[in-house]
C-alpha cells in the first residue's frame, strides 16, 4: 500500500489538477519519445535523400554529356532516369520564337516562365530551354524583360521530365503574335506551330548560363513526400498519446467543457 501511494502524486494549478502515477507516466513518456524518434528518423531519411541527390547532381554536372548523345531509346515519356540529368547544348537561341508561360509565381509575385527554342549546331534539332522567370508586374504597354542572348553559345541544363499526373491547362494560342503565350508547355502544339520536330523534354538552365533569368524551380527533385508524411504521422501520434494521458489523469476535459 505504501509503495502504491508513493507512486502517485496529485498537483494543483488553480482549477486544474492532475494525478500522476509515476510508473504510468514513465510508460507514456517512453511511448511518446519512441514515436517522436520515429518522426525524426523519417526527417533524417528525407534529408539523406536530398543530400544524395545533390551529390549526384554535382557529379553529373561536372561531366555533362552533349544532349545529342542521349540514346533515342531513352527518350520515352515519363522516363525517370532522365529526370535532372545534366546535359550540354551547343548552338544558338531562336529568340524570335520565345514562349511565355502565363501565371507563374516567384516570391509570391506573378510573372511569366520564359522558354526559348535552342537550335543545336550539330544536328539542327530544336530543344525547348526554360530560362527562368520574369516579372509580370509592369507598367502599361511594357513588354516583359526576356534577357535574350544572341549568337552561338554553349549552355548547361537539366532535363525535366513532367509529372504524369500534372494538370495541363489548355491554351487558346495566337500563333501570329510572338512571344507566344501559353498556360502550360505543350510540346506537341509547339511542334505544330514551329513546323518541325522538337526534343521531347524541356531542359532547364543551370546557374550562370547565357540567357538565364530567375531560376524559380528546385534544382533537385528528391522524392521525400512519403518520408514527410510519415514524420507528421509519428509526431501526431506522439502528441495524441501525451494529450490522452493528460485527459485521463486530470480534470482538463471538464474544464474544456465549461
Amino acid at each position: 500500500m505504501s509503495l502504491n501511494l508513493s507512486l502517485r502524486r496529485e498537483f494543483h494549478l488553480g482549477r486544474f489538477h492532475i494525478r500522476i502515477n509515476w510508473l504510468l507516466a514513465a510508460c507514456v513518456l517512453i511511448t511518446a519519445f519512441t514515436l517522436g524518434r520515429l518522426g525524426l528518423w523519417q526527417l533524417n531519411r528525407a534529408a539523406e535523400k536530398v543530400e544524395a541527390q545533390e551529390e549526384l547532381m554535382a557529379e553529373l554536372q561536372q561531366s555533362a554529356p552533349n544532349i545529342e548523345d542521349i540514346s533515342p531509346s531513352e527518350l520515352v515519356p515519363q522516363n525517370p532516369t532522365l529526370q535532372n540529368r545534366h546535359v550540354t547544348l551547343t548552338g544558338e537561341y531562336w529568340n524570335e520564337r520565345t514562349i511565355l508561360l502565363l501565371a507563374e509565381f516567384f516570391d509570391s509575385q506573378i510573372g511569366y516562365g520564359v522558354v526559348t527554342p535552342f537550335r543545336l549546331a550539330s544536328t539542327g534539332e530544336l530543344v525547348l530551354v526554360s530560362r527562368g522567370w520574369t516579372t509580370g508586374i509592369l507598367p502599361p504597354d511594357t513588354p516583359p524583360y526576356l534577357n535574350p542572348h544572341e549568337g552561338p553559345t554553349e549552355i548547361s541544363a537539366q532535363i525535366h521530365v513532367p509529372d504524369p499526373d500534372r494538370r495541363i491547362l489548355s491554351s487558346q494560342v495566337d500563333a501570329s503574335q510572338w512571344p507566344l503565350e501559353m498556360r502550360s508547355l505543350e510540346i506537341d502544339i509547339i511542334e505544330d506551330i514551329l513546323g518541325e520536330p522538337v526534343f521531347p523534354f524541356e531542359v532547364r538552365l543551370t546557374e550562370n548560363q547565357p540567357g538565364v533569368l530567375v531560376r524559380h524551380w528546385p534544382a533537385v527533385h528528391a522524392d521525400v513526400n512519403q518520408n514527410l508524411f510519415y514524420a507528421v504521422q509519428w509526431f501526431s501520434f506522439a502528441l495524441i498519446v501525451l494529450f490522452v494521458a493528460v485527459l485521463a489523469s486530470s480534470n482538463l476535459w471538464a474544464l474544456m467543457r465549461e
